[in-house]
Order: structure tokens, then sequence, then C-alpha cells
């Protein structure tokens, strides 16, 4: 079942790769209980298929590292980019794409945080195996108040310039 806008997030960890270390947050990968970390929080999410992929690296992650001044100006307290690869990949991507300190590149390496969202999506045929559709959400205290989900192939809805219009 795919979640859907007045949802809870689904309980689920996800991993992101630390570049400075700081109390509580160690070096390199650390995993973060979802629950915990939407508490109290306003959170741009946006999902995508893979790391270093076409659409997400030339498209996606830019739009939202772009646009995260207007994001936090509406009252977005954090951006995440939310991939179905490892936390070494996901903070090699977040260096290559300078968004380091602006979003935050969240692993989910085994896409099941992906799977709890009903958003998991078959890329076996390509070689990739199971992977995340892509998506736009923005979760407000852990709930659902905005959902962008794209047709196969499609990259219109989960613009940050669609989300950045959707919060007026």
């Amino acid at each position: 079942m795919t979640i859907k806008i007045g949802d809870h997030l689904p309980a689920g960890t996800l991993a992101e790769f630390i570049e400075v270390e700081s109390a509580g947050c160690a070096l390199g990968p650390n995993k973060f209980d979802v629950a915990e970390i939407t508490k109290g929080k306003k959170i741009a999410i946006f999902g995508l298929p893979g790391a270093f992929t076409p659409t997400c690296s030339a498209k996606h992650v830019p739009g939202y590292v772009a646009h995260a001044p207007e994001l936090h100006a509406k009252g977005v307290d954090e951006i995440w980019c939310i991939s179905v690869n490892d936390a070494f990949v996901m903070g090699a991507w977040g260096r290559d794409q300078k968004s380091t300190g602006v979003v935050r590149m969240m692993a989910d390496g085994s896409a099941e945080f992906s799977t709890a969202l009903g958003l998991e999506a078959d890329f076996t045929a390509h070689g990739m195996g199971m992977r995340s559709r892509r998506y736009s959400m923005v979760v407000d205290n852990g709930i659902v108040t905005q959902l962008n989900i794209e047709a196969a192939g499609k990259f219109e809805v989960s613009t940050a310039e669609a989300m950045l219009a959707q919060l007026g």
C-alpha cells in the first residue's frame, strides 16, 4: 500500500555519511531512526532511483540544492534525498553534487524504507535491482502533508520548483 497524505511515515532507519564528526555523530555512515529525526520538523523529502544516474544527477538533486534557501524561507527545516544506495555512495554523490550541508543524502541501502512507503520500483530488468520510484513529499512532524509521485520515466511533479509552488 502506497503512503498517502495524512499518513505517518513508516518506522524505519536511514543511513547518512557524516563528513565531520560531531556530538552524537561519528565520522562515516551513521544510522538514524526516521521517527526520531522527523519529530518537530518540517522536511522536504525527494526520492529517486539511484545516485549518479542521469536525471537524478543533472536535474533532481541540483534543483533542490539551488532552491534550498527558498524552501527554508517557506518553513522547511531540512531537505532529504532518499535513494536505494549505501551511505558511502550517497556521501560520495553528495560531495559530487555539492549538496553537503544543504541536502541530507539519506541511504536506504536495501530498499526497506522505500518498500515501507509503498514506493519501491523493480529495476531488475535494467541490472539495478530494487530501487525507489521518483517522488517528493513534505513531512510535518512525521506526517505527510504533500505527496507527488512521478509516472514511470517522468520528471515533472517531484521537482523543487513544483514543491515550492505547492508550499505557496
